[in-house]
């Protein structure tokens, strides 16, 4: 069986979430992520499935919504809904390239059901996501593969809309080893603190 080296390209930032004003940190965050609502949470469109943690991924996934709905900030929808916000994750392990399975559809998540604190979440997804994340059926058979990546876990936030495409700057991004790791979510608790703080700038404003 013949092993094909996916190399992924990542985004390259041009911006940074502080900049250094009068010796103190501001926080830049685009309005429409203070006044968000609603999250999508989805899984790197770019990402392959790991071969040694194959559900690696998907629960990362489930962990950031859960995570999201104790926050209660941001309401989590399933794919193909609009949402205000769409953050896509992806776990690293450590290592700049690893073996994966490739062809295999990242966000195809027919029902959804999560108990949670409050209760119980249930969702379901009506056919196929209008933002083609996914490859189309013909594309999907597994394939081992190698894929060069990022070592450590990634949580990116992008502006959400209908067609909920990811062709926007990023708003904002976090990467650390275990950020998306379960049950604290340390991504999740770093945007919290990152979006109060710039609410808190915002009103001390003249």
């Amino acid at each position: 069986m013949m092993v094909r080296m996916r190399v992924v390209l990542l985004v390259v930032l041009l911006f940074t979430s502080l900049a250094i004003a009068g010796g103190k940190k501001k926080i830049l965050l685009p309005d429409y992520v203070l006044k968000a609502h609603t999250v999508r949470v989805i899984i790197d469109p770019d990402a392959a499935t790991p071969m040694k943690s194959p559900q690696a991924n998907k629960t990362a996934q489930e962990d950031v919504e859960k995570a999201l709905m104790k926050w209660g900030r941001l309401a989590p929808v399933v794919e193909g809904m609009p949402a205000d916000l769409v953050i896509t994750v992806r776990r690293g392990f450590g290592k700049i390239v690893q073996p994966t399975i490739s062809g295999e559809p990242t966000n195809d998540r027919p029902v959804v059901v999560q108990p949670t604190d409050s209760g119980i979440r249930i969702g379901a997804q009506q056919g196929r996501s209008p933002n083609a994340t996914q490859p189309p059926p013909q594309d999907t058979k597994p394939t081992p593969s190698m894929e060069a990546g990022p070592p450590d876990d990634l949580f990116i936030v992008y502006e959400g809309g209908a067609d909920g495409s990811l062709e926007g700057a990023p708003a904002w991004h976090y990467s650390a080893k275990d950020a998306l790791r379960s049950p604290d979510v340390p991504a999740v608790g770093e945007f919290r603190k990152i979006i109060e703080e710039a609410e808190k700038q915002k009103k001390s404003k003249p």
